[in-house]
C-alpha cells in the first residue's frame, strides 16, 4: 500500500479505512477515490490492525468501524493517545452508539448505507477542523514557513513541507524531500518557532515533523530510527526517549 507523500498546507487528506467487512472497506475506498484532495493509505480488517497502521502511518483521518471482532472501535480510540488521535470518522449500521461517539470526539457518524453525498459532508467537517488547527498555531505564533537565503533572493519554506531539520554548525539544515537549505538559526531558536504538535525534537542536533515519520525501529540503549516520507532515516537519542514516545504515541518500550 502507499505511504502518503502530499507536502505543505494543501497536500492530500490522508487517510485509512477500518471495517471488518471487505465489500464495505472496497465501497467507501471506491468513494473517497472520487474526491479530489484524498489518498487513502490503506485498509484495515480489525482493531489491532489499526492501531498498528495509525502508529505506523500517522493519517489525518480515520473511516472506523464501531463493531469488529475482538477490538471495536472505541477499543481502538482508548488504545491512543490523545494528543496523537488522527480525527476519526465512524462508520456503522448501529445508530445506537452515535452519542458516545461524539463524547469521545469523533468529527461525524457515518450509518450504513450513506451516499457519497453524506460521505462528502463528513470530508468537509474534516477539512474545516484541520484547517482550525492550523489557524489556531498560526494564532498561537508559531511559523507556518521559513524564510530562506538563496542568493539575493529570499525562498518561503512551507513548515509541512519540512521533513526534519539537522543541526549544521552555526546553522539548520531544512530536508525537504530531496531537497535542502541552510538556515543562519540555532536549533533551540528554530524548536521554539515550531509548533509543538507538528514537531518533536528526537536528538540534540535533529528535530523532525510528527507527520512525517512513516517507520519506527527500535534501537539498543532506548533508542529509535525513523524513516521519513522523504526516504531519510534519523536516529533518536536517549534522552529525548520520552518526547518521542508521547509525539507518536508509542508507549512502555516502544
Amino acid at each position: 500500500m502507499p505511504y502518503g507523500r502530499g507536502r505543505g498546507v494543501n497536500r492530500a487528506l490522508r487517510a485509512l479505512v477500518v471495517d471488518d467487512e471487505a465489500l464495505s472497506r472496497a465501497r467507501l475506498r471506491r468513494l473517497l477515490g472520487r474526491e479530489p484532495g484524498v489518498e487513502v493509505l490503506e485498509e484495515c480488517a480489525d482493531g489491532d490492525a489499526a492501531l498498528a497502521a495509525i502508529r505506523r502511518l500517522q493519517p489525518d483521518v480515520v473511516f472506523l468501524d464501531v463493531r469488529m471482532p475482538a477490538l471495536g472501535g472505541f477499543g481502538v480510540l482508548g488504545a491512543l493517545l490523545p494528543e496523537r488521535r488522527p480525527q476519526v470518522v465512524f462508520v456503522t449500521a448501529y445508530a445506537d452508539h452515535a452519542l458516545r461517539a461524539f463524547e469521545v470526539g469523533a468529527v461525524d457518524y457515518l450509518l450504513k448505507p450513506y451516499s457519497a453525498e453524506r460521505l462528502q459532508a463528513a470530508l468537509a467537517r474534516v477539512r474545516g477542523l484541520r484547517a482550525a488547527g492550523r489557524a489556531q498555531a498560526a494564532a498561537d505564533g508559531y511559523a507556518q514557513r521559513l524564510a530562506v537565503p538563496v542568493g539575493p533572493r529570499l525562498q518561503l519554506v512551507e513548515v509541512d513541507a519540512i521533513d526534519c531539520i539537522l543541526a549544521r554548525a552555526n546553522y539548520v539544515e531544512l530536508c525537504v524531500g530531496e531537497r535542502r537549505h541552510l538556515l543562519r538559526e540555532t536549533m533551540a531558536a528554530l524548536e521554539r518557532r515550531l509548533d509543538p504538535q507538528r514537531f518533536v525534537r528526537i536528538h540534540r542536533s535533529r528535530i523532525v515533523r510528527i507527520e512525517a515519520v512513516r517507520d519506527v525501529e527500535t534501537l539498543e540503549e532506548g533508542r529509535y530510527l525513523l524513516r521519513l516520507a522523504g526516504g531519510l532515516r534519523v536516529a533518536s537519542s536517549t534522552g529525548y526517549r520520552p518526547r518521542l514516545q508521547a509525539a507518536l504515541g508509542l508507549r512502555g518500550g516502544g
